[in-house]
């Protein structure tokens, strides 16, 4: 859906294309099993050969040429890395941060156990601001981030739906405050506007987590 977003014609079949080989992969429809190991063929014109760092040359052959294009909008709103997990998340992540010269500014959370959760007060000694400081999943960021100004964003919530800024909108951050990080929209209907992202509380919904607890 992301991929599809802001695409018209030719190159719209192209992605959905794309897109129904990964279901299919995800439904077991591609592929086969060798010494129950499962193969999956990958098509030649999305493969990266000859790389000895997976990451940079991913990268590279997503974003060529970009230091050039740093701030020119288009640039990235045509290019996304999709990762499986959050780990390669992080570090497709901090590969790019790394990319940028602009000086970083680093925040970090405030976790606490729900105060609905009915064994509160059981939990608040148990689960201490460390163990909560500790915990990654999807729908979150995690508890230390690292930003600077340049570097591309996606909102994980929905904030103004009327106005386009939903869970995935892609933002590129223009000035970082010490309770606000203001960004323009990289998405075409909002292309160039600029948002302002205040401090805000996210209560993860993960059923690997007994507990819920609150990250803002």
């Amino acid at each position: 859906m992301r991929l599809q977003g802001n695409q018209l014609g030719t190159h719209l079949e192209e992605l959905r294309n794309f897109a129904n080989w990964i279901l299919a992969i995800g439904d077991g429809n591609i592929g086969r099993s060798i010494d129950d190991t499962e193969t999956i063929p990958i098509p030649n014109d999305i493969l990266i050969n000859d790389c000895t760092d997976p990451i940079s040359a991913i990268v590279d052959s997503t974003y060529p040429e970009f230091y050039n294009y740093s701030n020119d909008l288009d640039y990235p709103q045509q290019r996304k890395i999709l990762a499986s997990t959050l780990d390669m998340v992080d570090s497709i992540n901090e590969f790019m941060v790394s990319l940028n010269n602009n000086p970083e500014n680093t925040y970090l959370s405030s976790d606490t156990v729900c105060m609905s959760d009915h064994y509160f007060t059981a939990l608040e000694h148990v689960h201490t601001s460390k163990f909560l400081n500790n915990i990654k999943c999807f729908g979150i960021p995690n508890h230390s981030i690292t930003l600077k100004v340049g570097v591309s964003i996606m909102l994980l919530i929905n904030i103004d739906q009327l106005s386009g800024l939903c869970n995935g909108t892609r933002l590129v951050i223009i000035r970082l405050g010490d309770r606000v990080i203001e960004a323009k929209a990289l998405s075409e209907k909002m292309a160039g506007e600029k948002i302002f992202i205040p401090r805000v509380s996210l209560t993860p919904y993960d059923a690997r987590i007994p507990f819920k607890f609150q990250r803002r």
